[in-house]
């Protein structure tokens, strides 16, 4: 019933920026969580930021600083703006999120980051 989509991601060099979006359709009655996640080449899934309901925000030590995680309720859309982008960076980023009782994922969108 609920579908999540990413969009945003592309190839650009280092030190520049990128913001992903991720929106969610279908039958949403709140969204208690959101959070990106991202999983490079060869290593493990990592957290990058996580926005909840209350608007506090955590972030992977890699990217404070960088990254900015914000939400639009009225899209049901949330947000990743990425600058000072580094080549560690790449990755293929999703978007995950917490509705009602249940959880969802994105598809993922590939970031890479060029020295």
């Amino acid at each position: 019933q609920v579908q999540l989509v990413e969009s945003g991601g592309g190839s650009v060099q280092a030190g520049g920026s990128l913001r992903l979006s991720c929106a969610a359709s279908g039958s949403i009655f709140g969204i208690n969580a959101w959070n990106w996640y991202r999983q490079a080449q060869g290593k493990q899934r990592e957290l990058v930021a996580t926005l909840a309901r209350s608007e506090s925000t955590i972030y992977a030590d890699s990217v404070k600083g960088r990254f900015t995680i914000s939400r639009d309720n009225a899209k049901n859309t949330v947000y990743l703006q990425m600058n000072s982008l580094k080549p560690e960076d790449t990755a293929v980023y999703r978007c995950n999120a917490l509705i009602g009782w249940d959880n969802y994922w994105g598809q993922g969108t590939q970031v890479t980051v060029s020295s």
